[in-house]
């Protein structure tokens, strides 16, 4: 939450398109060489210098230059892909197959406040201002360079699972050093697995939409001119709402977790109907031409009077269905497979961030329904995968306890 509190409110700031297709391109390489980083010095120490780094790709904003910031853009894609590698890993370790959804959850909704307050310091204290001043911009990348450095230094406080509580020597495994040659060749072996394969479509529909939410959709709202002069700073003000519908999700699928009893499946199909109602409001409410309109911003209007309101409900949703989807696919993956999580997280990494950058790459050309047609399409064979990928975990542990999701 610290650490993605800044670096959130970067992206949210000022939609760096390049940065972030570098850094998604960087991150998706990348996972074939996480999960031997995070074997041979630990999953603690991993997310630590990870989190070093994107200290540093915040401080590097305080005063910018062209060479550092595609050098940071390049550095800070490889640290992401050993931080989340390292994070699938201690999420796993530290659950059991009765919890792993609850603490999905739980991770989820903390993980998106940095959503929320990032950006609702951003709106309060730029509200209004038209062009941001270099003391403006210094001050508040100080105060996120200090923000991200706190959050890494917190992973020393998470306590490593004590080996005697672990279900099986599978699992006791987890904690120890693998060799940099098993763990990489461990998550080339487990991306063509059935399970992966169908698990893929689903992820990679999750980078597809973190694309959108994270800077496509925040560029329309800001490029409407029928908004008024406060177009721009209603960008924070979206990631305050996109915010408040990932923390509503993943609390209300971690802490009411045992409530369900229906498996994942719902909660999946939820999420696919959720981004469908906002897609559908989104193409009426917001110009076709905002994703490559220019920085004066389109004068062109969609299908209904542009409203406020709308876009805001719509970021609303964006944030709710995303949780839906990620908090199940952090649920089934560690679930699945247990026994070698930090591979398996690096494969889901992998696939989510390369369609991630992929997206990032063409919001720069298409125009807007066809970016949501191709997200449309994507989320629809997603969930259908996904429905099969829940049905095999069910057919093939219907011995085990698989009460909770």
């Amino acid at each position: 939450m610290f650490m993605f509190t800044a670096f959130q409110t970067c992206v949210f700031t000022r939609v760096f398109t390049c940065s972030m297709a570098i850094i998604y391109g960087v991150f998706s390489a990348s996972n074939l060489i996480a999960p031997s980083v995070v074997a041979v010095i630990g999953p603690q120490l991993s997310m630590f210098f990870s989190g070093l780094v994107y200290s540093g790709y915040i401080a590097m904003f305080i005063h910018p230059y062209t060479w550092s910031f595609y050098t940071a853009s390049v550095v800070v894609g490889i640290a992401a892909a050993i931080l989340w590698t390292a994070q699938g890993n201690l999420l796993t370790i530290n659950s059991t197959d009765a919890t792993i959804g609850r603490n999905s959850g739980i991770f989820w909704a903390l993980l998106q406040f940095s959503l929320f307050f990032g950006n609702m310091y951003i709106y309060f204290a730029w509200h209004g201002h038209v062009h941001i001043s270099d003391e403006d911009r210094q001050t508040v990348f100080i105060s996120l360079t200090v923000i991200s450095l706190v959050g890494s230094f917190l992973f020393f406080l998470i306590q490593k699972p004590d080996p005697e509580a672990t279900p099986s020597e599978a699992s006791e495994s987890l904690l120890q050093t693998e060799s940099t040659e098993s763990a990489s060749i461990k998550a080339l072996q487990l991306s063509v697995t059935k399970e992966m394969l169908l698990l893929s479509i689903s992820i990679a529909y999750t980078g597809l939409e973190l694309t959108f939410y994270s800077g496509v959709y925040g560029t329309c709202i800001g490029a409407m001119t029928q908004f008024g002069e406060d177009a721009k700073s209603l960008i924070g003000l979206s990631g305050i709402f996109i915010g408040l519908g990932e923390i509503l999700g993943g609390g209300m699928f971690g802490m009411l977790n045992k409530c369900n009893r229906f498996g994942r499946n719902p909660v999946v199909l939820l999420g696919l109907i959720t981004h469908f109602v906002a897609f559908y409001l989104i193409f009426l409410n917001i110009a076709s031409d905002a994703p490559i309109a220019p920085e004066e911003g389109t004068h062109l209007q969609a299908y209904i009077t542009p409203s406020v309101e709308v876009a805001l409900l719509c970021s609303f949703l964006l944030g709710l269905g995303d949780s839906c989807f990620n908090t199940q696919l952090l649920s089934i993956v560690g679930f699945m497979f247990r026994e070698d999580s930090a591979p398996a997280f690096a494969v889901f990494k992998f696939v989510q961030s390369i369609t991630a950058a992929l997206a990032f790459f063409y919001s720069n050309y298409l125009l807007l329904h066809w970016q949501l047609l191709i997200m449309v399409v994507v989320g629809f064979l997603g969930t259908l995968s996904f429905l099969v990928a829940e049905w095999v975990v069910v057919s093939s542990r219907r011995d085990t306890d698989y009460d909770s999701i």
